[in-house]
């Protein structure tokens, strides 16, 4: 079929000019002459194929602000809605990809609601208008549970033919079998990834390489909200039991982290980056970093401030002039960076707050005290943030917010060199964090950080096999217990403790409440959220653990148990994780399994 030029005449229809072209025909702006109406008309090339008749029945039965209506039916054409828009392209602001993403979502749960599949979501589907987004092209819409007679897949197709759009495809539907709402939603996941970075989820040279990328490679991780990130990454998980199992279930998601979005950006955050090291000695790292990390664990105790982890902040490293994108990339809205100059017994401290929005200096500060000032010194800088910030101080108002917990300065400088160490995770700088740790601690008993740290130690220890658990886990409980013993208003203390006995006595119910203690402590202690997730893990939300694959995917049950009966022996600190692993799957319905469980006094599911 001939394009059609401008003035033909299709019934009522005047043709005004060609809009785009697809694999089904050609689109045209067009006016109705009955109604002085402006119009698209999508054109088949064929006389109204089963494909075009599906689409007509398919966006008929919907009548949503965010889907593109239906006006008549012709003997080789639709006539739908004129859009003034464009088609939708990322990157985006996390805001607008949002705002975005929800009425997406609106209009899947309309269509979902009335039994149709949409099987081809891409960003060339979706207009941006004015009034929002309008969903388009139906054409390979189906409704559930109806297979359409004769209908290929992209497994079946000849001829160059590929029903469907490979790179936004769910696994399902690449592979040829049946597909539900869920498959919308996969798409949906690999169009709000494009939408937030700009690129697509799967990537490929050829078709065949974009679709291994979808049935079996992961995308790139997001730079955005974590809670962002979750959506994205469950939308696009690869079983459809996995996702999202309905469009109003996603859009609460969104809306959810809308939410939360909204109130981060209320609400003061701050990134506080390592301190540079201008000292002659280089190995004083230790000191700078041990300086900045300490005002950040006195910031998180200030309800009215969110303080991202050192971990996250730290990245950072040298790239204190990155402002815009370690905004970007951590959300907060200022970032705290300085430098230490130590000399004898004399330090310098110069550190700058700066606004993310426009990068201008908010308060900066130069300290030139004698060393066993420095407790004052993180004090001031943590209280002048606090007024430039504006943060309440709730309980805290005319404390010091740095808490002190030696005035032995060797003891300090132990504790700083004992952390930097054990942060470098070699068993050579774990050892040399130990030693160094111990003497902190004979020096200063009751220094509880000192104490938690070292629990850590011998909690690491285990995990990497370093040494036995048997060994390490009455070492790691002795310091989690003296932890508490010194200082039982210390969140992490609490929480290392539940988390050890956990570990070594199985005392998951006890974990929990230390675990709640520990929150209730510091709501924002990073570290007791993380072992809180750990003992959720065990409980029923585990990570895939690799360590089981070569075992149990095999099939070797017997194998399988005299290795998890082992670990319960030697109370491998994996073993939590992996009995609630995917690949244990095959071995539940044996007693053996329920043994198990029973002897870790843990619940079978």
């Amino acid at each position: 079929m001939m394009p059609l030029t401008p003035g033909t005449r299709l019934g009522p229809y005047e043709i005004l000019a060609p809009i785009g072209a697809g694999g089904m025909g050609e689109v045209y702006k067009a006016r109705d002459t009955r109604l002085d109406r402006i119009v698209a008309i999508k054109v088949s090339h064929e006389k109204f194929s089963e494909r075009f008749e599906r689409e007509a029945r398919a966006v008929a039965a919907l009548n949503h602000p965010h889907i593109c209506t239906l006006y008549d039916v012709g003997p080789n054409y639709l006539v739908m809605e004129y859009i003034e828009g464009a088609p939708l392209k990322g990157p985006l602001s996390t805001e607008e990809a949002l705002r975005l993403a929800l009425q997406i979502a609106e209009a899947l749960e309309a269509a979902h609601t009335k039994g149709v599949v949409h099987r081809d979501l891409k960003p060339g589907s979706i207009l941006v208008a004015k009034s929002g987004v309008k969903l388009l092209d139906f054409g390979l819409a189906k409704k559930i549970g109806v297979q359409p007679a004769g209908e290929e897949t992209v497994t079946q197709t000849h001829a160059g033919t590929v029903l469907g759009t490979t790179a936004y495809m769910s696994p399902e539907q690449a592979q040829g079998a049946a597909v539900d709402t869920r498959s919308d939603i996969f798409s949906f996941g690999s169009v709000l990834y494009e939408m937030l970075s700009g690129q697509r989820a799967f990537r490929g040279d050829t078709m065949l390489s974009t679709l291994a990328s979808i049935l079996r490679g992961e995308p790139v991780s997001l730079r955005t909200a974590p809670e962002i990130q979750s959506i994205v990454a469950r939308c696009l998980r690869k079983q459809p039991e996995d996702r999202f199992q309905s469009a109003a279930d996603l859009k609460a998601a969104l809306e959810q982290a809308a939410r939360a979005g909204a109130q981060a950006e209320r609400v003061p955050s701050i990134a506080v980056l390592p301190f540079a090291n201008l000292s002659a000695d280089k190995e004083n790292e230790y000191f700078s970093d041990g300086l900045a990390e300490e005002i950040l664990n006195a910031l998180t105790q200030l309800p009215g401030l969110r303080v991202i982890a050192r971990a996250s902040a730290f990245a950072f490293r040298g790239r204190e002039n990155a402002i815009s994108e370690i905004g970007e990339r951590l959300q907060v809205t200022s970032v705290l960076h300085g430098s230490v100059r130590r000399a004898g017994n004399r330090v310098r401290v110069s550190v700058q707050l700066i606004n993310v929005s426009d990068e201008s200096q908010l308060w900066s500060e130069r300290y030139d005290r004698e060393m066993r000032d420095v407790f004052d010194i993180q004090d001031e800088i943590a209280q002048a943030i606090v007024e430039k910030l504006k943060v309440k101080l709730g309980t805290k108002a005319g404390q010091p917010l740095v808490k002190r917990y030696t005035d032995n300065l060797e003891a300090h400088t132990l504790y700083l060199r004992g952390n930097f160490h054990l942060y470098r995770l070699t068993p050579a700088d774990m050892e040399q964090g130990r030693e160094c740790l111990e003497r902190a601690v004979a020096l200063e008993p009751g220094y509880a950080p000192a104490w938690v740290q070292l629990a850590d130690y011998h909690i690491a220890n285990s995990f990497f096999g370093r040494e036995s658990p048997l060994q390490e886990w009455p070492k790691a409980l002795a310091a989690a217990r003296q932890a508490v013993e010194a200082d039982p208003e210390l969140a992490e203390a609490h929480a290392v403790l539940g988390w050890v006995g956990a570990l070594s006595e199985f005392r998951w119910d006890e974990a929990l409440r230390r675990s709640d203690t520990a929150l209730k402590l510091n709501p924002a202690s990073a570290r007791s959220h993380f072992w809180r997730a750990c003992i959720w893990n065990a409980l029923g939300r585990p990570e895939e653990s690799l360590a089981a694959v070569a075992t149990v995917a095999l099939g070797d049950t017997e194998r399988a148990f005299a290795w998890t009966d082992k670990a319960v022996q030697e109370r491998d600190p994996n073993l939590q994780g992996l009995i609630r692993a995917p690949y244990f799957q095959p071995l539940r319905s044996d007693p053996r399994y329920r043994d198990i469980l029973q002897r870790m006094n843990l619940k079978s599911s």
